[in-house]
């Protein structure tokens, strides 16, 4: 087979004849199987996405490589021995290579300045991320973030080329594997040589721009999201237009956005203490109102956070005899409980729980808690006394 994305990564049609044309299950789906004697559509391979396009106006939904073929897969048949003319979305095709080629510089520039590799690469319709052998600082990212910028800015030539065996061999190289067959080598000149199969922008100054989204840990080293091209610049959009709403909303300043913002936040959590505050002290009234001599005593309430719950369960042990509760909840989400007592094993209730309505729960001998999906009215009988 013919791979034409290798001769000219820029062309969007083409004609090609039908090898075989075969119905499958794929992706639990219905279609047929697609070999062509040649092909523009690059497969899922080197942890890029497949192109998008058409063969005779028949979307291609997916193209996949083995052995070194290429199955594109469609809804539709086409005809064995036929010639079909295939169209690929440009518009995808671009915004990968913009992604890719970005990836390649960025790598690049990691492997020579910090000495780690990238193990591991991901680009979809949606994320690209890379893998990295080794931790960066945020300082060190900002670095290669600005090196890659100023390799687009100055418009330097991407190559790809298959050297021979012996040009190989005394090549340097990043992601050197044993491959069989022949090896393509993509030149980022000044800034990265790596075995790669995809196709890439003729210039670093097509790449536009990246920009370093998120960084997190990953496996002893560090995953870095970024976004090139029609995508960074997306992306730019959507954020501007998220600011601009927010300052809109908080009438504020783009400059003062985080500073208004944490102090609303601080207001929330004021107002949530007083709050909880509240609810405390009614709660607490509400016990005192229980008979001293009442045993068993389970309430049941809408909203109560955690801390509230333990303080209120602490009350009622000193209040009163047997198991004490608080069921926060309702019968159509579960409830979350905390249960106490002072002469009874709460471990034992626990086990009942789990036994009577898979409870999820556990603690000490004096205080349990945990959730339990069922009903307030299964829970009160749980908890009346029954004769033995």
């Amino acid at each position: 087979m013919v791979k034409l994305y290798d001769l000219d990564a820029y062309a969007t049609e083409f004609d090609a004849k039908v090898v075989s044309c075969e119905a499958v299950t794929y992706n639990k789906q219905d279609v047929y199987a697609v070999i062509l004697d040649r092909t523009l559509f690059f497969p899922e391979e080197g942890g890029q996405s497949p192109d998008k396009g058409t063969l005779d106006g028949k979307t291609v939904l997916d193209a996949q490589i083995k052995k070194d073929i290429v199955t594109h897969y469609l809804e539709q048949p086409v005809e064995a021995g036929a010639t079909v003319h295939g169209v690929i979305d440009w518009k995808h095709r671009f915004s990968n290579m913009q992604q890719h080629s970005g990836e390649h510089i960025f790598s690049g520039i990691v492997h020579r300045d910090y000495g780690f590799n990238n193990v591991g690469f991901h680009l979809s319709d949606n994320i690209v991320t890379m893998d990295f052998d080794g931790v960066l600082s945020a300082e060190q990212i900002a670095d290669v973030e600005y090196k890659v910028n100023e390799a687009i800015a100055k418009n330097v030539e991407i190559t790809a080329a298959f050297p021979s065996k012996e040009e190989l061999a005394a090549l340097e190289y990043r992601s050197k594997i044993e491959i069989d067959g022949a090896v393509r080598i993509v030149t980022v000149d000044g800034y990265d040589v790596c075995a790669c199969c995809a196709p890439h922008v003729k210039r670093t100054g097509e790449i536009g721009m990246l920009k370093v989204m998120s960084v997190q840990n990953y496996k002893g080293g560090v995953r870095i999201s970024i976004l090139c091209g029609f995508r960074a610049l997306q992306a730019f959009r959507d954020k501007t237009e998220v600011v601009s709403s927010l300052t809109s909303l908080l009438s504020t300043s783009q400059e003062t956005i985080v500073e208004r913002v944490t102090q609303m936040k601080n207001t929330v959590q004021d107002l949530k203490l007083q709050l909880g505050e509240v609810k405390q002290n009614m709660m607490f009234a509400k016990i005192y109102d229980i008979p001293a001599d009442e045993k068993d005593v389970i309430l049941f309430e809408d909203d109560l956070d955690t801390p509230i719950m333990r303080n209120v369960v602490n009350e009622l042990v000193e209040e009163h005899q047997g198991i004490n509760a608080v069921f926060v909840g309702n019968d159509e989400e579960g409830y979350r409980f905390i249960l106490g007592s002072n002469i009874q094993d709460c471990k034992a209730v626990a086990v009942n729980l789990r036994d009577a309505f898979n409870a999820k729960c556990g603690g000490s001998a004096t205080m349990i808690q945990g959730s339990v999906e069922t009903t307030r009215e299964k829970l009160e009988f749980f908890f009346e006394p029954h004769d033995e």
